[in-house]
């Protein structure tokens, strides 16, 4: 038992650690996509008028404007621009849409939004029906309970999930001694705001999966869960907790990744491609 605690003690280590290392990345990908010619760009970024909170939701979007609405959900701490390499070559058919989630990028508000059903509903705008199809939602790592809250919450706009990494299972969320830390004023007031708002996220993340949870099973929609066997981020024991929770739905791929860690949008983007277009009632 002692082995055990100490390797979860590890991996919430791991996982506040984590949260500089994929600020980095998005400050790289943010500042590549800012030097590039923006007319050049495959992309262009647009913004949609939140209807539960003030503000702008702000994305990026490409391909076919009257295709089926792909719609990617960023982790914490994060940003549209972490899924870059799919916007820039959208398959036929598809309009590919990237959010930057409320608290982050250039999205509203400034300060943090940890409510899951703030984050879901923010989606709303975005949710409209293409040739008779809604859009197929894509959460990463704390994105994945995004997209599942907005699934419980508006069934009849979404049509299928992919949740890749996704941090479901509130009994793994546990909070390292030093996320409250960050908290403190004086520290707080000198962390950078992706940092800022995703430690206030981890913190409330417990209690809002927990009330998740009860939901879980009402999900009916088509889903593919794409998870590493050596995320040390959001462990793959979150996928069994999704198998037990989705109980009613019948509908459910379990994609696992051998060797594979958590950073699955940049290193397994074969998997979810495939992923999306077995939702979508395609061949690649």
């Amino acid at each position: 038992m002692a082995r055990r605690r100490s390797h979860s003690s590890h991996v919430k280590e791991l996982h506040f650690a984590a949260l500089v290392a994929t600020a980095i990345t998005t400050v790289s990908a943010t500042a590549s996509a800012g030097s590039a010619d923006a007319e050049a760009a495959p992309f262009k970024r647009d913004y949609a008028a939140m209807r539960t909170m003030d503000g702008n939701l702000s994305y990026l979007k490409a391909g076919d404007p009257q295709g089926q609405r792909v719609i990617f959900v960023h982790g914490t701490p994060g940003s549209a621009e972490g899924w870059e390499d799919y916007l820039t070559n959208v398959p036929d058919g598809f309009e590919f849409i990237a959010v930057d989630r409320p608290g982050f990028g250039e999205s509203d508000p400034k300060g943090a939004v940890v409510d899951l059903t703030a984050q879901a509903q923010a989606l709303t705008p975005l949710l409209v029906r293409r040739n008779g199809r809604w859009p197929i939602l894509i959460g990463h790592s704390l994105g994945g309970p995004v997209v599942a809250q907005a699934a419980a919450e508006m069934p009849q706009r979404i049509d299928s999930l992919i949740i890749a990494a996704g941090s479901l299972d509130p009994s793994l969320e546990k909070v390292h001694f030093m996320q409250p830390v960050g908290e403190w004023w004086p520290i707080r007031h000198m962390l950078p705001r992706a940092i800022r708002n995703a430690n206030q996220e981890l913190l409330a993340l417990k209690t809002e999966l927990e009330e998740l949870e009860v939901k879980l099973s009402e999900i009916a929609h088509p889903i593919v869960i794409i998870h590493g066997t050596i995320d040390n981020l959001v462990p793959y024991e979150n996928v069994a907790y999704m198998q037990k929770h989705f109980r009613s739905n019948d509908n459910i791929t379990v994609v696992t990744l051998d060797g594979q860690n958590h950073f699955l949008p940049w290193n397994s983007k074969v998997e979810i491609d495939s992923a999306i277009y077995k939702l979508a009632g395609l061949e690649k």
